[in-house]
């Protein structure tokens, strides 16, 4: 939790409230069809439930947050291209809503989203 001093007290800002502003920046980008839970791609991963990731991990230490994101692309995308621009609507929007200064945003691939019409 970001714990910022203010004239007139304190504002705590969840880490919970930035990982809901990181899903939703990364939800505007072209291309990303969901941010989804990521899991361990082995046998025992598929068998145990608590590897499943959140979809969006936030960490801040010293006011500066690290975010990871897992995603699924839509089928068809340049998926860098896509990853990179979630990367930086991530990190402006964290930025401008909340003044935390955002070091890393780290994206991950989870699978591909085929098309509707298929």
């Amino acid at each position: 939790m970001d714990v910022r001093n203010t004239v007139a007290g304190s504002l705590q800002i969840s880490t919970d409230v930035v990982a809901k502003i990181a899903a939703l920046a990364a939800k505007e980008v072209d291309g990303v069809d969901s941010v989804a839970s990521g899991s361990m791609q082995s046998v025992r991963g598929l068998l145990n439930k608590a590897s499943l990731h959140k979809p969006v991990t936030v960490v801040i230490e010293d006011g500066v947050a690290t975010v990871t994101l897992y995603i699924v692309s839509n089928y068809g995308c340049k998926i860098v291209s896509v990853c990179e621009k979630v990367q930086e609507n991530v990190k402006q929007t964290i930025q401008n809503m909340t003044g935390i200064t955002v070091k890393r945003v780290d994206v991950i691939v989870t699978g591909l989203a085929e098309d509707a019409g298929d």
